[in-house]
């Protein structure tokens, strides 16, 4: 018989039950809902998040210069941040992007300022020893910080806010792994996590079917498509040449007098530099062949609800967190500023197309209403995708290839870490310390079937990532 003081393995078989119904429940109003039309089949893909674009884009220069100090490639956040922090400093450079500025996962994600990494912090330290991973995560709460000073610096109107980010565990293994995590990063990285027990996570999430969460007070949101808009339009104001539809074709290195230069050949023209800096992330092609085979492009999709009622958007997330699950095949969601709520996940893992986005939308929707069965009658608005750029083991890579500078694989992170990695490239390019921690570790090429070009194995790739969520 239990006393008022049950053991934790009664309290975790409880806990279990009560996850078991919660899911059980959602998965029959769900099988109810398949017998009936879809409320997505009118949704429409947004040019940005939301059709919110609200800043002005960047007018594209006119005619390519002769010559420039740097030609960055690709328009994104890395590309636009190594724009601006160069031509503040005095730098000729420019930026050519294929098509319009923020055009690629940039202005299409989910608009999570995360602290971390893709990689659990054991798996870091066992992998790159204490000292290196405390550089790495201190490099992602840093990536953090210069996103927000950019916005306030430049005035960029993208609904910025520090509201923390949720983890929640699908598991109860994963949420027994929170309180080891937490302590972990408190004594080696100094940085404070907050455990919500099932009990408490109804202050956080209004749903059911988790075991518990995580919180980082540190993390942030915003919306993806004006930050990056007005990131552009930061670089031009700071001296910076942008150049869209200006699709790089070839870069060949030359040497004259003993001086290199990079000539670069786009669909506008042709010019020439002293440095190049690789932006391009999922979107690089063979162009730029080494840095190409190294990419592995994954599509992520994203749905948003019809404006919700303020106090249902309230019951959602009464907090406003950013909120992903634990699983390998994750989800994430959030509500945007006009209470929709936004759920997105890797619902296919080929790269974005018109029929994936579509398709896509179904597995999410499905998805949301079994965290939320609350939302079982509300109507999907906007389904987007975008490519992600991963890398064979999961980690952001820069540094030089073939004289170039680059910086990729930021997996889902790249709000802050691609405008973190822009802004150091460009220090390094005016003499600045050399202090990016992921420099130098192995960066190996994909293997066919996964890297940029040639995907035939993504689909393979996420059914292991299916098989380790049932395993672990």
């Amino acid at each position: 018989m239990l006393g008022r003081n049950p053991s934790k393995q009664a309290r975790s078989l409880r806990a279990a039950y009560a996850v078991a119904v919660a899911r059980v429940r959602a998965q029959l109003e769900l099988f109810a809902l398949e017998l009936s039309p879809p409320v997505f089949q009118n949704a429409r893909v947004p040019c940005g998040i939301l059709d919110r674009a609200a800043t002005p884009p960047a007018q594209s220069a006119q005619e390519l210069p002769e010559s420039v100090d740097v030609a960055v490639v690709g328009a994104g956040y890395c590309g636009l941040s190594a724009a601006r922090a160069l031509a503040k400093r005095g730098v000729k450079v420019a930026v050519l992007e294929a098509e319009t500025f923020g055009w690629g996962a940039s202005s299409r994600n989910g608009g999570m300022v995360l602290t971390g990494m893709k990689l659990p912090v054991p798996t870091l330290i066992k992998r790159y020893g204490t000292e290196s991973a405390r550089k790495m995560y201190a490099a992602s709460l840093e990536s953090i910080d210069l996103v927000e000073q950019i916005v306030r610096e430049e005035n960029i109107d993208c609904d910025f806010s520090r509201c923390g980010h949720l983890e929640v565990a699908c598991k109860q293994a994963h949420f027994d792994g929170y309180e080891e995590s937490a302590a972990l990063i408190k004594r080696e990285f100094n940085h404070e996590l907050r455990i919500i027990p099932k009990s408490g996570l109804r202050g956080e999430i209004g749903s059911d079917i988790y075991f518990g969460g995580m919180v980082d007070e540190a993390s942030a949101g915003l919306n993806p498509a004006r930050y990056v808009a007005g990131l552009a339009l930061a670089a031009q104001r700071a001296g910076a040449s942008l150049y869209d539809h200006a699709r790089v074709i070839s870069v060949e290195s030359e040497t004259n007098n003993n001086a290199r230069r990079f000539r670069v050949q786009t669909s506008k023209g042709t010019l020439t530099a002293r440095e190049i800096i690789l932006a391009s992330g999922a979107y690089t092609t063979n162009a730029t062949p080494a840095l190409r085979k190294k990419i592995i492009p994954i599509g992520s999709y994203i749905i948003a609800t019809e404006v919700l009622p303020a106090d249902l958007a309230r019951e959602l997330s009464p907090r406003n967190r950013m909120i992903y699950d634990s699983k390998h095949f994750l989800c994430y969601y959030r509500l945007t500023p006009d209470n929709r709520m936004l759920f997105g996940g890797r619902a296919a893992f080929f790269p974005e197309t018109e029929n994936t986005v579509r398709r896509s939308a179904e597995i999410l929707r499905r998805g949301m209403i079994t965290v939320y069965p609350q939302l079982r009658h509300a109507e999907v608005e906007f389904v987007w995708g975008g490519t992600l750029d991963f890398t064979l083991d999961v980690m952001p890579h820069a540094g030089k290839i073939e004289g170039m500078y680059f910086a990729a694989g930021f997996a889902g992170h790249g709000v802050a870490a691609a405008t973190w990695f822009g802004a150091k490239l460009a220090g390094l390019i005016c003499g600045d310390p050399h202090d990016i921690p992921f420099d130098g570790i192995k960066f190996l090429a994909a293997p066919l079937g996964l890297r940029s070009g040639n995907t035939w194995a993504l689909p393979l790739a996420g059914a292991w990532y299916k098989i380790l969520d049932w395993l672990t």
